[in-house]
């Protein structure tokens, strides 16, 4: 193979690796933003509203375990952690029959309105 024949094929890889990778690095972002969701955050969000809108409530990601009633019912929620996710429980004070677990990397309206969470590890 001549040199100009390795040249060619190198850089044919290139271009190939960096259209990939910029397709790779808009792929989760825009359709989360496009959909009217807040950009992605590190840290825990609740929101009364679907898709991220109306009053939002801080999760405490370090605070295992405890449960905590909210003030509004939860309709959305986002989670940005490596190590922590969210419980939401459909009644107040963690009770209900199901509850819905986020993991630890997620934007997603919830199945049914959530009045408590308890944070654990992912």
């Amino acid at each position: 193979m001549s040199c100009l024949a390795t040249l060619m094929t190198t850089l044919r890889g290139t271009l190939t690796a960096a259209a990939a990778a910029a397709a790779l690095a808009t792929v989760g972002t825009g359709a989360a933003h496009a959909a009217g969701w807040p950009p992605l955050q590190d840290g825990g969000y609740l929101y009364s509203g679907t898709a991220g809108t109306g009053t939002v409530t801080s999760v405490d990601l370090s605070d295992l375990g405890t449960c905590h009633t909210l003030a509004a019912p939860a309709r959305s929620v986002q989670v940005a952690s490596g190590s922590a996710s969210v419980l939401l429980y459909p009644g107040a004070g963690c009770t209900g029959a199901h509850p819905w677990a986020t993991g630890s990397l997620v934007q997603s309206d919830l199945p049914a309105a959530a009045r408590s969470y308890r944070v654990v590890p992912a």
